[in-house]
């Protein structure tokens, strides 16, 4: 069952803003967000494409111990990694670059199986596809034994089911 999303802003153009940590303006995140996409046929291929890129090919920071910790998307994109929210910070500048409307809308998961009462604030991405008039949540933190999130344009297939039980919660709000 997909999650009913309410975005914070009714301006559309809210969500295709650069902001301090979403800056879709800098020169290397435009560059590789025009090489992504120039095959892409239309704008539901062109989130495909980024989506995965940012998924597969920036390393989220816990699976591989890395420091520093980037913030930015450009300091994502320079440093090869990131936390779940830094990487939902590039994957909207990628898809704000191209036109695309992405906002950030927030799990809270146990962060340790074995302490369920430990809980952590997931970020994802939720973008407007226009040709299909909705909103659709991505997450981006990378693929690992256990987790697997895809992106068909159709349902979602987040990284984390919600597991109200243990105290867990899907935001509804999508933030600019």
């Amino acid at each position: 069952m997909t999650l009913s999303l309410f975005p914070e802003s009714a301006s559309i153009a809210d969500y295709l803003m650069p902001s301090a940590v979403v800056d879709s303006d800098h020169p290397t995140v435009a560059a590789l967000a025009r090489s992504l996409t120039a095959a892409a046929s239309s704008p539901v291929a062109q989130v495909k494409v980024m989506y995965e890129w940012v998924r597969d090919a920036i390393a989220h920071a816990c699976d591989i111990h890395a420091v520093p910790v980037a913030s930015t998307a450009s300091e994502v994109l320079a440093q090869g990694h990131g936390f779940c929210f830094a990487k939902a910070h590039l994957l909207a500048a990628l898809l704000r670059h191209c036109g695309i409307p992405t906002g950030f809308c927030y799990q809270r998961l146990v962060f340790d199986d074995a302490q369920p009462t430990h809980h952590t604030l997931h970020g994802l991405n939720a973008v407007y596809l226009s040709e299909l008039d909705r909103w659709v949540r991505l997450d981006a933190r990378g693929n690992k034994p256990g987790v697997q999130a895809e992106f068909n344009g159709e349902g979602e297939q987040l990284a984390f089911p919600i597991r109200p039980h243990l105290g867990e919660v899907d935001y509804p709000t999508i933030y600019t």
